[in-house]
C-alpha cells in the first residue's frame, strides 16, 4: 500500500457516509419524526420504498385495502395527537386513500399520506394507470407536494409533518414517482433529516380576556359548548376544573365526549341530533354560550342558533369561521389552558341551581327512554348501559356511521376524553374495524371496541384477517338490522316508507370463524353480557351479531316531537 494512504474497510464505514437512495432517505426523515407504524397496502411504484423500511424499526402494517390504511392512520393521529402514515401505489391505491384522507381533513386528524406516482418520463402522456393525484387530493388535504430530486425530502418531510400536526390538525400529501425514488445519493452526509419542532401557542389577549369576563359575569343561563378542538389541545382536565369551579353546566359536540365525564353533575351529554333532543332544551335557554375549541364540522351553529339570539364567547387556537348564526360577541385566541386559567381568576361562580335543572332535564329524558330489558330485538338504550357495564373507564370505542352512532353519540356514557371516537366530520361509513386496529396498536392494554351497523362492517370486514395476522383481540359489535338503519329511518320520517336501504347478509358467526376469529350471535338480551365478558376474554379478534330494535328510531322522534315547544 502507498505510503500516505489509509486502508478503509467498507463494512465498517459510518452508514451516514454510504451512498444512498432518495427512497432510504425518506425513511431516514420519517424515523426521525417518531412514526412508529405505517399502514400500507403495496404496489410497483412503491418497490424501492418498501424495501428500504424492510431495515427500519417502523414497523409495517399490510393492509387488505388502502381505504383501510387511511382510516387505521386516520384514527391513529386523532388518538395520538402524532400524524399517521398511510402509504399507497398510484392510481387506483391513491384513489383508496382518498376517503380515508377526506375523513381525516374534516376530523381534524393529523396524517401524512404517501403515494407513489408515474416516472417522470412518462407523465407527459397518456400513461398506465397515471392521474393527477397531486390535483385530486388537493381540496382534501392542507398541503401537498411532488417530490422531485433529493435535496428536497428533508423540507418536505419535516413540512408534511407540521403542517398536518398544527391546528386545526388535518392530512397532508407527498408524491414519489418511482424514478425519482431509485436516484442515488452519493453523498449521504449532505442530506439529513431536519431537527423536528413545533409551534408554540399565543397567549391570548388580556383585554379579550376582561370583555368575556363582563359577557359571561352578566349571563343568567351560561353554558359550555366543548368541541373536539379540547381533546387535541389537552384541555379536558381545564375544563372540568373550570366548569366545577364556576358551576356551569358542558354540553359536548358528538366528537368531544368525555370532556367532562358524564358521571359529572355538569354533563350535560351530547349536542347533535338534528331533532330537539333533551340537550337542545337546555341549549335554548342559554344567553351566553362559551364555545371551547368547537368546530362547525361538527355540529352547525344553525341547528343551535336558529334565532341568534346567543351571546357567544369564542375560545379557540383559531379564529371564527364567519357564519350568521355564530356573530361571536368576542374571541379569545390562544392556548385553551391557559385562556380558561386567566378567565377563571377574574370570574364569580354562578347559582348552581341552573346547572342542577339542566341535568335534570336531560338525565329525565333519558330515563323515560330506558325500555324493558326483556324487549326484543335488543333496543339501543339497552344495548349501550350493557356495553358500558363491561368496559373500564379508559377503554375505548370506536364507532362507524350510521343509526348507531346517534344512539352512542347522545347516550352512551363516557369518563374519559378520547375513548369513545366518532367521525362527525367526513362522516364516513366502515372507519370502525380498521380504526380499532390501529386504537388496539396504541393501546395494547385497553379493551377496543369497535362498534358498527351491518352496513359498515362489510364495507371495511376484510381487515378483519389484518386483526388475525397482527394477533390483535378487538371486539367488533355488529348492531344488525339488514339494511342501512339512518337512511331508512329518514325515509320513514319524510315519506313514510323506506327504498332501496334493504341488505342480505352473510352468517356473521361464520364469517367471522372463517377469518379464524371468534364468532358470537346475541338470541336474547339476557345474553349479551355474558358474551361480552367471555369475548373480552378471548386472544383473537371477534364478532358479535347482535340483532337491534331500530323501530325505536321512530318511537324516539316521535318522543322528541311531543318536547316541541
Amino acid at each position: 500500500m502507498p505510503e500516505g494512504y489509509v486502508y478503509v474497510d467498507e463494512n465498517l464505514q459510518d452508514e451516514s457516509s454510504r451512498s444512498m437512495n432518495m427512497a432510504e432517505l425518506l425513511v431516514r426523515c420519517l424515523e426521525n419524526e417518531g412514526v412508529r407504524y405505517l399502514f400500507t397496502l403495496p404496489g410497483e411504484e412503491t418497490l424501492g420504498f418498501m424495501d428500504a423500511l424492510a431495515d427500519s424499526p417502523i414497523r409495517l402494517i399490510t393492509t387488505r385495502h388502502e381505504q383501510g390504511a387511511a382510516f387505521m392512520a386516520d384514527v391513529y393521529g386523532r388518538l395520538s395527537g402524532k400524524a399517521g402514515v398511510c402509504v399507497s401505489t398510484l392510481g387506483p391505491g391513491a384513489t383508496n386513500l382518498a376517503t380515508g384522507i377526506g375523513d381525516a381533513f374534516l376530523d381534524r386528524a393529523p396524517l401524512v399520506a404517501i403515494t407513489g406516482q408515474a416516472s417522470l418520463n412518462r407523465r407527459h402522456k397518456e400513461s398506465h394507470q397515471y392521474i393527477d393525484v397531486m390535483a385530486m387530493l388537493k381540496p382534501l388535504t392542507k398541503w401537498n407536494a411532488s417530490i422531485p430530486k433529493p435535496e428536497v425530502i428533508p423540507e418536505a418531510v419535516r413540512k408534511a409533518f407540521k403542517v398536518a400536526q398544527t391546528e386545526k390538525p388535518g392530512p397532508t400529501h407527498l408524491e414519489l414517482p418511482e424514478d425519482v425514488a431509485d436516484e442515488s445519493i452519493d453523498d449521504a452526509d449532505s442530506l439529513t433529516p431536519l431537527f423536528v419542532q413545533a409551534p408554540v401557542l399565543p397567549e391570548p389577549a388580556p383585554s379579550q380576556i376582561s370583555r368575556a369576563v363582563d359577557i359571561i359575569g352578566k349571563a343568567k343561563h351560561p353554558v359550555i359548548l366543548a368541541g373536539n378542538g379540547v381533546i387535541r389541545g389537552n384541555a379536558s382536565a381545564a375544563v372540568r376544573l373550570f366548569a366545577q369551579r364556576f358551576q356551569i353546566p358542558v354540553l359536548h359536540t358528538f366528537m368531544a365526549k368525555g370532556v367532562v365525564p358524564d358521571s359529572d353533575p355538569l354533563s350535560l351529554y351530547t349536542l347533535g341530533l338534528r331533532d330537539r333532543d333533551y340537550a337542545a332544551i337546555v341549549m335554548e335557554q342559554a344567553d351566553v354560550v362559551l364555545t371551547l375549541g368547537y368546530d362547525f364540522v361538527e355540529y352547525a351553529p344553525c341547528l343551535w342558533n336558529p334565532g341568534r339570539d346567543k351571546q357567544i364567547v369564542h375560545m379557540d387556537v383559531s379564529p371564527a369561521e364567519v357564519d350568521e348564526h355564530y356573530i361571536v360577541n368576542v374571541g379569545v385566541l390562544g392556548d385553551l389552558r391557559l385562556s380558561l386559567e386567566l378567565l377563571g381568576a377574574k370570574l364569580a361562580p354562578f347559582d348552581p341551581t341552573w346547572s342542577t335543572v339542566a341535568r335534570k332535564t336531560v338525565l329525565d329524558g333519558f330515563d323515560a327512554e330506558l325500555p324493558d330489558a326483556l324487549s326484543w330485538p335488543i333496543r339501543p338504550q339497552y344495548f349501550m348501559r350493557q356495553l358500558r357495564a363491561a368496559l373500564q373507564p379508559d377503554d375505548v370505542v370506536i364507532c362507524d356511521v350510521g343509526a348507531h352512532k346517534l344512539w352512542m353519540a347522545r347516550m352512551f356514557p363516557c369518563e374519559t376524553s378520547n375513548s369513545c371516537i366518532i367521525s362527525n366530520g367526513f362522516a364516513a361509513m366502515g372507519i370502525a374495524v380498521p380504526g380499532a386496529i390501529a386504537a388496539k396498536l396504541l393501546f395494547p392494554q385497553r379493551r377496543i371496541v369497535a362498534v358498527t351497523g351491518d352496513g359498515g362492517f362489510l364495507m371495511n370486514s376484510q381487515e378483519l384477517e389484518t386483526a388475525m395476522r397482527l394477533e390483535l383481540p378487538i371486539v367488533i359489535l355488529v348492531w344488525r338490522d339488514d339494511g342501512y338503519g339512518v337512511i331508512r329511518w329518514k325515509q320513514q320520517l319524510r315519506f313514510g316508507r323506506a327504498s332501496g336501504v334493504e341488505l342480505g347478509n352473510p352468517d356473521l358467526v361464520r364469517y367471522a370463524r372463517s377469518f379464524g376469529a371468534a364468532g358470537y350471535r346475541v338470541t336474547e338480551p339476557s345474553e349479551l353480557q355474558s358474551i361480552l365478558r367471555e369475548a373480552f376474554q378471548q386472544n383473537v379478534a371477534t364478532v358479535i351479531d347482535c340483532p337491534i330494535d331500530y323501530r325505536e328510531n321512530l318511537r324516539l322522534t316521535e318522543r322528541l316531537n311531543r318536547l316541541a315547544p
